[in-house]
């Protein structure tokens, strides 16, 4: 196993959002804690809970990158109504709140980071990823927007570090988008869930592809819209 300079493991990082929108639970942070500790590939993971706040989210990131450089870090949000893990192509340098976050904040036509590109594409190996969950029998997709509210916020805000921090030149990131919790469905009839073990389990597929596949694989994952 390599070790860091200070003699620990390398490090995937899981930031998964809290719980927003009056729901009790998000999926997105039961996901990163259960897997808190995990060894993969010689690295352990490492949970981190984002709050659900414009600025205050990059704020938490940028506290959790602090130290070694991870290996890998997958930011995670919820996607009410997806029936797949989403892992997400693209993030745009906008702010375009349809709801006000935990903190009552409405940011409207903002920039994420202001003069930065129009975008960044996730540096994950996301097709190889999808690839190898639905080989495991796990719904998954690439997804080509991650929206406009805090997960594509925190998203461009990690890929526009990782672009530009020297520091994390080897460090590879992205966003995943996952489905609700049965329980969070149950209170909201026709929309589709996913059990949190599935989820736990699709994520160790996940992490294990991206640590083990540079380049990822050429086949289609488009969408006519």
């Amino acid at each position: 196993m390599t070790k860091t300079t200070d003699g620990a493991a390398p490090r995937v990082l899981l930031a998964g959002f809290e719980p927003f929108e009056n729901d009790p639970v998000n999926p997105a942070w039961e996901i990163a804690r259960s897997l808190d500790g995990w060894a993969c590939e010689g690295t352990v993971v490492q949970a981190v809970q984002l709050p659900c706040v414009f600025g205050r989210a990059i704020d938490t990131l940028d506290e959790a990158l602090v130290g070694p450089p991870p290996r890998l870090v997958l930011c995670i949000g919820a996607a009410g109504g997806r029936t797949e893990i989403s892992l997400e192509r693209a993030a745009l340098n906008v702010d375009d709140a349809r709801i006000p976050d935990n903190a009552g904040y409405q940011p409207i036509d903002t920039e994420v980071v202001a003069g930065g590109p129009a975008a960044y594409f996730s540096t994950l190996p996301i097709k190889a990823m999808v690839r190898d969950m639905r080989a495991a029998g796990l719904p998954s997709a690439v997804s080509n927007t991650a929206g406009t509210f805090v997960c594509n916020h925190i998203f461009y805000a990690l890929m526009h570090r990782i672009a530009t921090s020297p520091a994390l030149a080897h460090t590879r990131g992205g966003f995943i988008h996952v489905p609700y919790l049965p329980e969070q469905a149950a209170s909201k009839p026709g929309v589709a869930s996913m059990a949190l073990a599935t989820q736990v389990e699709a994520f160790r597929v996940a992490i294990r592809t991206a640590l083990t596949v540079r380049d990822d694989v050429r086949e289609t994952a488009g969408r006519l819209h």
